[in-house]
């Protein structure tokens, strides 16, 4: 029936209707629907260059094997992108289908209407049994979804013993956040879903989000390991104003305590400015204990040597610190998939199940001397994406085609047999999937990020890419374009926008950005160019849930 099932699909002629028909026949036989499960697994700011079957040099210092078994099981999406670089944002694209500017959010701190269509809903009312489990981070708790099930962490998590959020109120539970959430997902596959419908799960770490704070178990594990510093870290910005305006470096824009974990000084366990410092202060004290312990020798070496180092040995060893601990929260996932790909193929579930592996967006590590994302620039706009179905599709497909995270929504509708709303934004990835390919697949990438002013001071901009060229207009505070050749110039670091070699390609893409605004329905700059930021606080979990905090 599967092979089948898909066929159809991808042939555009399976419709609901249909798919109820066949159900109804199966039962009829006494034979189980078809329908896949669907367990969509996404971390917080995972970069490609840090999941090991995309082969960047970082990986193999620090490998992922467990999203790598996803990768050689099924397909690995090569040209994976979103179309804002932002946790919410990106989110709200997942879930709809569509666009900040159609779905209603576009930047961090907006109220997300959740009645409005988006995939989880679709599928719990065609008899999907439901459930979401970790990061949430659009408002305070899923207003307007219908999850059968879900517990997710209060607004960014926190790495040690965190804040769970239930329809019941929240509970801080101890432990790593990381384990929490798989013992969670695992628990709920296991013995609190309903086993007569298939099931739809999302399971969203808050790792690798900031700032990093890696289990117990792997604090000292990447201490000795030196990894490359990217050939451009020392970026001095010639001809991009918005990336010299930025305030998103390594170098000089970290904290010190808060993201680097340094100490005030030798033999101390106190960390230097600490602009959240409720984190730390979760730990027990035998966590903290721990924690200090792991830290203290080279945190003690950097207090007796800073003094004699150079600005540019400083920024060296920041550098260090934030690929160890970023890379170390990592592992923690990686272990946490592992655990459940096992659960899925020792439970008889691994063949009718659809497993994803994504991030929100990418994320900088040390590319331009940046942490964090946001920007279009390749290591923030892509994102890592892995799939696997048994039968479906075939192990070791690698999909060359541009994707979006838009691409989702439809995608998982469609595997479920409904029909796929008109108005979105995405296309269903099946065809690709299906090794089929698809003759009227995209040509070019839409993008739009919009928060300034905000963390970070990166300016608002939208562009186009087309997978080998890059043309981005920085239109608030300053109106600036840049232009890339992404063969001749992959690091992006030559602005190209004046260069005359490049006129014909810079006017094709131009042209093409237009179209891809009129076709996604994108309002004229000159609506919202200078609109201020509209932010609306979230409820506190005190209003919401006063019986917890009696």
């Amino acid at each position: 029936m599967k092979k089948a099932l898909l066929s159809s699909l991808v042939a555009g002629v399976f419709t609901l209707p249909l798919v109820n028909s066949a159900v109804a026949a199966e039962q009829e036989t006494g034979a189980s629907p078809e329908r896949p499960n669907i367990l969509f697994i996404m971390s917080d700011d995972h970069a490609v260059q840090a999941l090991s079957a995309y082969g960047h040099p970082i990986s193999k210092l620090a490998p992922t094997p467990n999203l790598d078994r996803i990768a050689a099981n099924g397909a690995k999406f090569q040209r994976s992108y979103v179309t804002n670089s932002l946790c919410g944002p990106s989110r709200a694209a997942m879930l709809t289908g569509k666009f900040g500017h159609e779905n209603g959010f576009t930047y961090n701190g907006q109220i997300f209407d959740g009645t409005q269509f988006n995939w989880p809903n679709a599928l719990q009312d065609s008899g999907y049994a439901t459930a979401m489990i970790g990061k949430w981070h659009i408002n305070r708790i899923p207003n307007g979804f219908n999850f059968e099930h879900w517990e997710i962490l209060n607004d960014q998590g926190e790495y040690y013993n965190p804040d769970f959020i239930t329809a019941d109120g929240v509970k801080m539970e101890m432990g790593y956040t990381t384990d929490l959430i798989t013992d969670k997902t695992l628990a709920w596959l296991d013995k609190g879903r309903d086993k007569s419908k298939p099931f739809a799960l999302l399971m969203h770490h808050k790792a690798p989000h900031r700032n990093w704070m890696p289990a117990p178990r792997h604090t000292q594990l990447f201490e000795d390991v030196e990894f490359p510093l990217p050939d451009n870290f020392f970026d001095g910005y010639e001809g991009r104003v918005a990336a010299s305006k930025q305030t998103m470096t390594i170098a000089n824009h970290t904290q010190d305590g808060h993201d680097i974990k340094m100490t005030v000084a030798e033999g101390e366990g106190e960390w230097r400015k600490d602009i959240w410092p409720h984190l730390l202060a979760r730990l027990t004290d035998e966590q903290r204990a721990e924690w200090d312990n792991a830290y203290q020798a080279r945190n003690d070496y950097m207090n007796a040597n800073e003094a004699n180092w150079s600005e540019k040995q400083m920024a060296e060893w920041k550098y260090q610190r934030y690929m160890q601990d970023y890379l170390a929260t990592i592992v923690a996932v990686d272990e946490s998939v592992g655990e459940v790909l096992d659960y899925l193929e020792e439970s008889g579930l691994s063949d009718n199940t659809l497993v994803v592996y994504t991030s929100d967006q990418g994320f900088f590590l040390g590319e331009h001397g940046f942490y964090d994302k946001r920007f279009m620039y390749e290591e923030s706009f892509s994102t890592p994406l892995v799939m696997q179905l048994p039968g479906v599709i075939k192990p070791g497909t690698v999909v060359n085609e541009l994707v979006q995270n838009i691409d989702y929504a439809p995608t998982f509708i469609q595997l479920a047999g409904l029909e796929t709303p008109a108005d979105i934004h995405g296309k269903s990835l099946l065809p690709l999937l299906s090794g089929q390919g698809h003759s009227g697949w995209r040509d070019a990438l839409y993008y739009h990020y919009y928060e300034f002013p905000g963390f970070h001071d990166v300016a608002r901009h939208y562009g186009v890419s087309d997978g080998r060229f890059k043309l981005i207009h920085f239109y608030n505070p300053d109106d600036q374009w840049e232009f890339y050749d992404l063969e001749a110039d992959p690091s992006e670091m030559v602005n190209a926008i004046d260069d005359p070699r490049y006129k014909e390609e810079v006017g094709r893409l131009i042209h093409r950005l237009a179209q891809l605004q009129d076709e996604y329905g994108v309002p004229p700059l000159k609506e919202w160019r200078d609109e201020p930021l509209d932010r609306h606080p979230n409820p506190s979990l005190e209003e919401l849930f006063p019986h917890s905090f009696k």
